[in-house]
C-alpha cells in the first residue's frame, strides 16, 4: 500500500531536502533543491551477474501490478517508487567475494519528494494506511575526521602505464576508445555518516543529481536516461577541463574544449553509442550537430542533450529497462563496446563495483530518472573507495588524464575532508 499525498508550500520552505535524512537507511536523488529523499525499507531485491538488471526489472513490475496506490498528487516520481543501483560488470559481485551480488533496487517507507512548486510525502506499507510522518530538519551530522587518503588499486605512476598501453592498442587498430578508472582510498577515524558529505555535494553542486543508494553516494553530472510520460532524455558528457578559478581563463578553455579534436572525437563516439542504444525503442529522435559546454565547479565539459519519443509498440519499456540498453555507454566503457570492455577487463585492474553504473529510481508507472554514478564513493563503515575514470583515445596523453582523474575525484574528496572545491 502506497499513498501519496500533498505537502504545504511553507511545509519544506528553506530546508533542503537532503536535511531531512535520517542517519539509518537514507535515499537520495536530488538536484537543485528538486526531488526525492527517503527512508526505511518496505521490500528490497538484490540481482547479480548478466541477468542483474532483467531481474530487477521483471521484480518491480510484479511489486508495481500488485501494490494499491492511492497518489493525490500525480507527477512523475509520486506513488510508489524504488531506488536503485546496478553493478557496472557482470562478475562484479563475485570479484569481491560478494555472495549476494552488488545490484540493488529498495522500496522505501517514506519518500519526500519536491518539484518546482509541488512537494509531497508517500507512505509505504505492507498493509494499511500509515499516519504522515512529521518532516523537520534532523540534526547536524559529523562530520569525517582525520581522513586520510591513499592510493586504491593502482598508483598514479602505475596509472599512466595503463593508459600508455591503452593508447598503443588503439593505435594498433584494436579499438577506438577505452574508458579507465582508477580508484582513491579514505580511511576515517569513525564510521562514515553518509549525510555530511551529502549535504556537502548537494550544496557545492547543485546542477549535479546528489545520490545516496545502499553505501554508495556521489553527485553524478550525467543523466543516463530520463523517461517521462513517453518521452526520453538523456545527457551525455564526454570531453573535460579542470576549471582555474579565473572567469575570463576559464572562458578561454571552454573555447580550445570546444574545438578540440581529442575530446571532440571521444564525444562523438559517447553519442553515437546512446543515440543507436535507444533508437530501437524510440519512434522520433533529436540528436544536436555538435556539442555545448557544461560548466561545473570543478571541471567544464563537453555535453549534448539526446532526446526521443518512445514508439508506441515499446511503451512497456520502462526507465530502467532504457538504462539497461544504454548500459554501458561509450562514454563510460568505449568504443567498440565489446572491445573495450574486453581491455577494460585486461589491464584496469580495478573492480568497479557500482560506479559509472546505473544510479537513480523508478516509480510504478515506469517512469523515472537514471543516472550514471559518477563522482561517487563506496563506502563499508570508516573506508571509503572513490572513483574516477577518462576516456582514452588515439591522442591521449598518460600525464594529462591522470591529471583530468584528479579533478574529478575532487567533489568527493572535499566533500569527504571538508574543504572547498578547488
Amino acid at each position: 500500500m502506497a499513498q501519496t499525498v500533498p505537502l504545504a508550500p511553507s511545509t519544506l520552505d528553506g530546508v533542503p531536502l537532503v536535511n531531512l535524512l535520517p542517519s539509518d537507511g537514507a535515499l537520495a536523488w536530488v538536484r537543485d533543491g528538486d526531488g526525492l529523499v527517503a527512508w526505511g525499507e518496505a521490500a528490497r531485491v538484490e540481482t547479480t551477474g548478466a541477468q542483474r538488471f532483467a531481474d530487477a526489472s521483471a521484480w518491480w513490475r510484479e511489486i508495481s501490478a500488485h501494490a494499491v496506490v492511492r497518489d493525490k498528487v500525480q507527477v512523475a516520481g509520486s506513488g510508489l517508487v524504488a531506488f536503485g543501483s546496478f553493478a557496472f560488470a557482470d562478475a562484479s559481485g563475485a570479484t569481491r567475494g560478494r555472495a549476494d551480488g552488488s545490484s540493488v533496487l529498495v522500496v522505501p517507507s517514506v519518500v519526500v519528494g519536491r518539484r518546482g512548486g509541488t512537494a509531497w510525502v508517500t507512505t509505504i506499507r505492507e498493509s494499511a494506511l500509515a499516519t504522515a510522518p512529521q518532516l523537520r530538519a534532523t540534526e547536524d551530522p559529523v562530520a569525517p575526521e582525520d581522513v586520510a587518503f591513499a592510493d586504491g588499486s593502482t598508483s598514479g605512476a602505475q596509472w599512466e602505464s595503463i593508459v600508455s598501453e591503452a593508447v598503443r592498442r588503439i593505435e594498433a587498430g584494436d579499438l577506438d576508445k577505452v574508458v579507465l578508472a582508477r580508484d582513491l582510498v579514505a580511511e576515517l577515524a569513525a564510521p562514515l555518516d553518509v549525510r555530511a558529505p551529502l549535504r556537502r555535494l548537494a550544496a557545492s553542486y547543485p546542477n549535479c543529481w546528489t545520490f545516496h543508494v545502499d553505501r554508495l553516494f556521489g553527485a553524478t553530472p550525467e543523466m543516463l536516461v530520463r523517461r517521462e510520460r513517453g518521452l526520453v532524455t538523456s545527457r551525455v558528457l564526454a570531453g573535460t577541463i579542470r576549471r582555474t578559478g579565473d572567469d575570463s581563463r576559464d572562458l578561454a578553455l571552454a573555447g580550445s574544449l570546444a574545438r578540440s579534436s581529442k575530446d571532440l572525437e571521444e564525444h562523438e563516439y559517447a553519442v553515437r553509442s546512446v543515440a543507436d542504444a535507444l533508437e530501437p525503442y524510440c519512434s522520433s529522435m533529436n540528436v544536436p550537430e555538435a556539442p555545448f559546454v557544461l560548466h561545473l565547479p570543478n571541471v567544464m565539459h563537453l555535453a549534448t542533450d539526446v532526446a526521443g519519443v518512445v514508439d508506441a509498440e515499446r511503451e512497456t519499456a520502462t526507465a530502467l529497462d532504457l538504462a539497461a540498453a544504454l548500459h554501458p555507454s561509450a562514454a563510460v566503457g568505449g568504443t567498440p563496446r565489446a572491445d573495450a570492455l574486453a581491455l577494460i577487463d585486461e589491464i584496469e585492474k580495478l573492480d568497479r563495483g557500482r560506479y559509472a553504473a546505473p544510479v537513480g529510481w523508478i516509480d510504478a508507472d515506469g517512469d523515472g530518472e537514471w543516472g550514471i554514478a559518477l563522482r561517487s564513493a563506496e563506502y563499508d563503515g570508516a573506508r571509503v573507495r572513490l572513483f574516477a575514470g577518462c576516456g582514452i583515445v588515439a591522442d591521449s596523453d598518460p600525464e594529462a588524464e591522470l591529471a583530468e582523474s584528479q579533478a574529478k575525484l575532487v567533489p568527493v574528496r572535499d566533500a569527504l575532508a571538508g574543504t572547498e572545491d578547488s
